[in-house]
C-alpha cells in the first residue's frame, strides 16, 4: 500500500499522543502516566513526602519528568522543573564520568598510586606501606580502604588495597583534590568550572552545580526531616568546596541527562564506558549490601545489581533531610532519578515498585 503524506502525519500525531500518555516499565509493558501520575500522588500523600522530581528513560531517552508537592513545608510553595534538591551521594558517579574524562584526556592515570601525585597527609604510620597500593580505580570502586569520613583523624586502613569493599566519600575527596591539582586549580570554584566545562555543558546540564551560585540561591528548595523543615535561610547549605561525594545539585531532568548519556555511552570512549560498567570490585559472599539488598559489585561510580530485567546499575543520595535516586538497566535502554526534599524516599521508591517493577 503506498502511503501519502496525510496517512504518513495521521500515524506520527497518533504515535505522539501514545508517547505522550503512556511509559514503558522496566520490563517493556506499558503503564499510562495518569495512572502513574495518581500512584506518585498517592505515595506521597500517604508518607507525608512534601517535595519530587522525577525523570524515566525509555528507549535511552527521557520519555517523562514531572514535579510534585512543595518546597517548604507551612509555606505551600510549589515544586516546579526550575527547583533544585541536594543530590547528595548522587555526586559519586557523575563524578566518576567527570574522572573518566581525565582519564580520556591522559591527564589521570586509572591505576597510577594516588601517593606519586601527591601524598595524603593523614595516613597512620602502620598503614603506609599498603595505602601506597591505592590508585584511582580502586577510588572509584571503593576498595581503598579508607573511611567513609576521617573527620580528622589518621586513617588506617582495615585491608589491603583493592582486596575488599569499604563505602568513602573521603577517598573520593582525595582522588578530587589530586584531579584538581593536575589541572592546576585546587577543588573549590575553578575546580566547578572544570566539571561545567567538562561534563555539565556538553550534557546540557545547565544549573547543576557542586558549589553554591545565585541560581542555587533563587531556586533551590528546602530539605525536611521527620516531616520538619531544616531551613537554614539557605535552603540547607551554602558550599563552597566542591565535595566529589556529596554537594551535587540539580533536578531529575537534568541528572538523567547524564543518565541518557551512560545509556547511550556518549562524552566517553568506549573503553572508559566498558571500565565504569563493569564489575569492578566484586563482593564477598558475607557483604552486607549482598546479603540486604542483592546488590553484588561496584563498578567505577555505580553499584550493581542482577535482576529478571537485566543488569541494574545504581546510586542512592542521602544528606537525610535530602535524598536521591537513580539507576538504569543497559539491557532495556530504562532509566530511573528521583530527587526529594525529605527523608521519605525508601517507603515511596517501596511503593514506586509496585507499579514500575523492580527498581532498586
Amino acid at each position: 500500500m503506498k502511503l501519502n503524506i496525510y496517512t504518513i502525519l495521521f500515524f506520527l500525531i497518533i504515535n505522539s499522543s501514545i508517547a505522550q500518555n503512556a511509559i514503558m516499565k522496566v520490563d517493556g509493558s506499558s503503564l499510562s502516566v495518569k495512572k502513574l501520575d495518581k500512584r506518585i500522588e498517592q505515595l506521597m500523600d500517604s508518607i507525608d513526602m512534601p517535595g519530587l522530581s522525577i525523570a524515566i528513560l525509555n528507549n535511552k531517552e527521557i520519555a517523562y519528568h514531572k514535579v510534585f508537592g512543595i518546597q517548604q513545608v507551612g509555606q505551600e510553595i510549589a515544586v516546579n522543573k526550575q527547583s533544585i534538591f541536594e543530590g547528595a551521594s548522587l555526586s559519586k558517579p557523575i563524578f566518576a564520568y567527570f574522572a573518566m574524562k581525565m582519564v580520556d584526556k591522559g591527564i589521570l592515570d586509572l591505576d597510577k598510586p594516588l601517593h606519586e601525585y601527591f601524598p595524603h597527609p593523614a595516613i597512620d604510620s602502620a598503614s603506609q606501606e599498603a595505602y601506597k597500593k591505592i590508585t584511582p580505580r580502586m577510588v572509584l570502586s571503593h576498595s581503598t580502604g579508607f573511611p567513609n569520613f576521617s573527620h580528622g583523624k589518621k586513617i588506617s586502613l582495615p585491608f589491603e588495597p583493592g582486596t575488599d569493599f569499604l563505602y568513602s566519600g573521603e577517598a573520593y575527596q582525595y582522588l578530587a583534590a589530586i584531579i584538581g591539582s593536575l589541572n592546576g586549580v585546587g577543588w573549590k570554584d575553578k575546580f566547578n568550572e572544570i566539571f561545567e566545562r567538562e561534563v555539565a555543558e556538553p550534557l546540557g546540564m545547565e544549573h547543576s552545580s557542586f558549589l553554591w551560585n545565585d541560581y542555587l540561591e533563587k531556586h533551590k528548595v528546602y530539605g525536611h526531616k521527620e516531616g520538619k523543615s531544616t531551613d537554614n535561610g539557605l535552603g540547607g547549605w551554602s558550599g563552597k568546596t566542591f565535595n566529589a561525594f556529596s554537594s551535587i545539585h540539580s533536578e531529575a531532568y537534568e541528572y538523567a541527562l547524564f543518565i541518557q548519556a551512560m545509556l547511550n555511552k556518549e562524552g566517553l570512549s568506549e573503553s572508559a564506558f566498558d571500565q565504569m560498567l563493569s564489575p569492578v570490585n566484586k563482593f564477598k559472599p558475607d557483604n552486607e549490601l549482598l546479603r540486604e539488598t542483592g546488590q553484588n559489585a561496584w563498578g567505577l561510580g555505580f553499584v550493581q545489581k542482577p535482576s529478571e530485567n537485566g543488569l541494574i546499575h545504581l546510586h542512592t543520595g542521602n544528606n537525610h533531610d535530602f535524598q536521591a535516586y537513580t539507576m538504569f538497566v543497559m539491557e532495556k535502554g530504562y532509566g530511573l532519578v528521583l530527587f526529594t526534599n525529605s527523608d521519605k524516599l525508601l517507603p515511596f521508591l517501596q511503593g514506586l515498585e509496585s507499579i514500575l517493577g523492580e527498581q532498586f
